[in-house]
């Protein structure tokens, strides 16, 4: 007698931030209980717009301080990984070397979005 054994799917989430103000914090938080309570999730951050601010050397959280450098790291320890969208940086000016080392890149934050979701099955969540 012979039985088929069936991997569980994995869960797959992707975060879209497009503002580190309003969503960076909340952003994070979201993560950290999402993997508090799921710890097993393959989630990817993709930044864009002004949500690449977060990202930045020594960037905080405007009204309480809060580093988001030392969030970050302890999420990617976790297994997280945050893009930053080169587009972005391109038109802001911006180089790879005033981001922390915890970020990776991708092209396009938007078509990094849209491929994660229909190529890969990531839920999509919007802090």
């Amino acid at each position: 007698m012979c039985c088929a054994t069936v991997a569980a799917a994995q869960d797959k989430a992707v975060y879209h931030i497009d503002n580190a103000a309003a969503q960076g914090l909340k952003g994070l938080r979201n993560i950290r209980n999402h993997l508090d309570t799921a710890p097993d999730t393959k989630i990817i951050v993709v930044t864009h717009a002004e949500g690449v601010d977060m990202l930045m050397e020594g960037a905080k959280e405007e009204r309480s301080k809060t580093e988001y450098a030392p969030l970050v790291s302890a999420l990617k320890a976790r297994g997280v990984k945050f893009e930053i969208c080169e587009i972005t940086l391109k038109n802001r000016n911006l180089k790879k070397d005033q981001f922390i080392l915890d970020a990776d890149y991708t092209p396009s934050g938007v078509v990094r979005i849209a491929q994660l979701q229909t190529r890969d099955h990531y839920a999509y969540i919007k802090p």
